[in-house]
């Protein structure tokens, strides 16, 4: 064809000399890696808290990491509302894989470092400017799909209850007992949205009604349901995940 550029081809005998080299290297890192792991946690790895302490130093290390390379700008993908994945599955994080129900006295109750610490009603959180998002919920157990939300950016609800932005967390607590926490620089992406609707109806109990956090930048397991508190910190709050383990930043 007029035009068309004409690559040179590689042959095997150069590839498998540069295949070598890469692994090589990669084995020479990962081998740096686990000492100096070794040495900064001070741990003997032939003993179960040794290595206990060195892979909870290696995900503290990877969170700082994910953390360091982490942007505000850089988006989630989005997608045409025909890839929406129907069914949308369902999933929770308690054995019984059960919906519960959402208490009739529901608030959401803000704490920490905040300068209006008054509950939200349901109505209250409506009336705040909503964003509307098709993005890919991806879960850590391997599988993705692609569902639409409705809701409150979180940035614009913390700026609203006079948060302070320079805070390291934002902690959220959740009415079936899960819990989960973010980074400021997360919390105030743009994507990162308390949803209130699911394919443009109001979240039923399944989908974490009344009110989920959706952050399409980091792993399902942080997009808690049914939260019922938000607390703005400097300590490390943890989560329910993360504190059995569990990549904290859990980006994607």
């Amino acid at each position: 064809m007029t035009g068309q550029r004409n690559e040179p081809a590689v042959s095997m005998a150069e590839i498998k000399p540069e295949l070598a080299r890469l692994r090589r290297r990669g084995l020479l890192r990962n081998a740096l890696s686990l000492g100096a792991l070794t040495m900064l946690t001070g741990c003997d790895l032939s003993t179960h808290s040794g290595v206990d302490a060195a892979l909870w130093a290696m995900l503290r290390f990877d969170d700082w990491v994910q953390a360091a390379l982490f942007s505000r700008r850089r988006l989630a993908q989005t997608y045409p509302a025909s890839a929406i994945t129907r069914p949308f599955r369902f999933n929770a994080y308690y054995a019984e894989w059960q919906v519960r129900p959402v208490p009739d006295n529901w608030v959401l109750n803000v704490s920490g470092l905040v300068a209006d610490r008054r509950t939200w009603t349901l109505p209250a959180l409506m009336a705040l400017p909503q964003q509307e998002q098709i993005t890919r919920h991806i879960c850590i157990e391997g599988w993705s799909q692609i569902g639409q939300w409705t809701g409150v950016p979180l940035s614009t609800f913390l700026r609203r209850v006079g948060a302070d932005l320079s805070a390291r967390y934002v902690s959220f607590k959740c009415f079936d007992g899960y819990s989960t926490s973010i980074d400021m620089a997360s919390a105030l992406q743009s994507q990162t949205i308390l949803a209130l609707d699911f394919e443009e109806k109001p979240l039923a109990p399944q989908w974490g009604a009344p009110l989920r956090l959706r952050i399409p930048t980091k792993l399902g397991f942080k997009s808690a349901k049914n939260v019922e508190a938000i607390e703005v910190t400097n300590k490390y709050p943890g989560g329910y995940w993360e504190n059995q383990g569990y990549n904290w930043f859990a980006g994607v």
